[in-house]
């Protein structure tokens, strides 16, 4: 397997790889990034770590960097209040589902959070507080989230946008996987418990073309 991660070098990222390599030791992970020199050491000297550089306007670095890949896997997403209004991440995932349509790459599974909303989502007051108040405090940052859905929404690739809340660096990589506003729902995921879900649902499937809004919590016995 070969799988093309965006977004390696924020502190979810670098655990995406992490969790990559551990449950595919097998695949090759290709990096494309702007800044390889944040890669972490231990990461960029792995085998089975291949670091491209490029921007996510750069088509043909994108094109080279996708070729075999079965899966793409992306934490991207605006950061702080001051941020530019021209959704500059929604214009570069247009890019990369183009490519991906080009090389007949399907799986694509990405960060999201609840300004990007569901039919499946009912009403909760908390949730609707935290989007007003990004909306209110960081606009361009809320405007790109939204752009971030609805280009990745508008393909016809088996595509996952995992939306989370408040990420924390806690350890638990246990989480519940829902809707807003379904009695389940919290407002704090750890990072690990992202990064493990996002790895696991390449294989599991159980979640395409949809947005599950994922929480911090405890797995039945089962699980």
């Amino acid at each position: 397997m070969k799988i093309l991660i965006l977004g390696a070098t924020g502190p979810s990222g670098i655990l995406l790889v992490q969790k990559c390599l551990e449950h595919y030791p097998q695949a090759t992970l290709v990096l494309y990034l702007r800044s390889p020199s944040k890669v972490p050491k231990d990461i960029a000297e792995n085998p089975a770590v291949v670091v491209v550089e490029g921007q996510l306007d750069d088509v043909e670095a994108l094109s080279k960097a996708m070729e075999g890949v079965e899966a793409v896997l992306s934490s991207l997403g605006p950061s702080g209040p001051i941020y530019p209004p021209d959704t500059p991440i929604a214009k570069g995932y247009a890019n990369i589902i183009s490519i991906m349509q080009q090389q007949e790459v399907r799986r694509l599974i990405c960060l999201g959070t609840t300004a990007i909303k569901d039919s499946n989502d009912k009403s909760s007051l908390k949730f609707a507080l935290i989007v007003q108040g990004v909306k209110t405090l960081a606009y361009n940052a809320y405007k790109e989230v939204v752009a971030i859905g609805d280009t990745v929404r508008a393909s016809d690739l088996d595509w996952t946008i995992v939306r989370v809340p408040f990420l924390t660096n806690g350890r638990s990589t246990d989480v519940v996987a829902g809707y807003v506003g379904d009695g389940q729902d919290s407002i704090f995921l750890t990072r690990e418990g992202f990064a493990e879900f996002v790895v696991k649902e390449i294989e599991k499937r159980e979640w395409v073309k949809k947005a599950p809004l994922l929480s911090s919590g405890t797995k039945k016995p089962s699980d």
